[in-house]
């Protein structure tokens, strides 16, 4: 069977689950309208998809139920960087005060795979799960530099460059040039590129081979990532984190 040939009723209920996920929750015709999809059709794969328990329906509308919660818990969980990054990441927020993370890339996107919120921290849409365009942030910025050229290059061709803000990066030019700062740095920073008002700073976690298989990062509104606390105090924090990471990594 030919993979590039999706089976295209596996595809429409997949479909169907992200745009309830969008849509914080719709109504059958609701559904078939976003999809252009015959009601009916929409209508099986909603029916059947609530009788598996991936969905609930609340009076008229159907929403993504917590068996997904389960199923992502499990994928995290057996990612041996999240159980060795974790505690790091949960001192990085405790010292800093602000958002840490911690991201792989899937699929070409990045994936926050962790958060953990600082005393001091600002509210943000950022949850673990989500997923975005590497180039927006810090953490993926930092992990494609740290990859080869013609990975780069694929994602690019999948994914494009869409912006986010008006800081964010959309020319490739600007990409590559970006991203030889980051590898001379050895790390990268975020200015407004995916919230505005937000600044990020995102070090690389690298495996034996010298490729970045996660990154791990600390943002927090630009009024108190200024100066040096930007510039040394905040990388000087994630460089170290990164280091201990990588070492519990390789001896775990």
């Amino acid at each position: 069977m030919s993979t590039d040939v999706p089976v295209k009723a596996a595809k429409v209920s997949l479909e169907i689950v992200e745009t309830l996920r969008e849509r914080d929750g719709a109504g059958v015709s609701e559904v078939a309208d976003a999809l252009d999809k015959p009601t009916s059709t929409v209508h099986d794969h909603l029916r059947t998809l609530e009788h598996e328990q991936y969905l609930v329906k609340e009076g008229d509308q159907y929403h993504v139920s917590t068996r997904f919660l389960q199923l992502g818990d499990q994928a995290r969980s057996r990612k041996k960087v999240f159980k060795i990054a974790r505690p790091e990441v949960e001192e990085l927020a405790e010292k800093t005060g602000e958002h840490s993370n911690l991201m792989i890339e899937e699929h070409g996107l990045g994936v926050f795979l962790y958060r953990v919120r600082g005393p001091d921290a600002v509210q943000l849409d950022t949850h673990a799960g989500m997923r975005v365009p590497l180039q927006t942030t810090a953490l993926g910025k930092t992990i494609m530099a740290f990859r080869p050229r013609a990975e780069v290059e694929a994602i690019v061709d999948r994914h494009g460059l869409p912006a986010v803000t008006a800081e964010t990066i959309t020319d490739e030019a600007d990409l590559y040039e970006t991203l030889e700062q980051v590898r001379e740095r050895g790390y990268a920073y975020d200015d407004e590129e995916r919230v505005k008002g937000m600044r990020c700073v995102a070090a690389p976690i690298m495996d034996q081979n010298d490729r970045a298989i996660a990154a791990v990062s600390v943002s927090g509104p630009k009024s108190r990532m200024q100066e040096d606390r930007f510039t040394d105090e905040i990388p000087s924090q994630i460089l170290r984190s990164a280091n201990v990471i990588e070492v519990n990594l390789t001896y775990s």
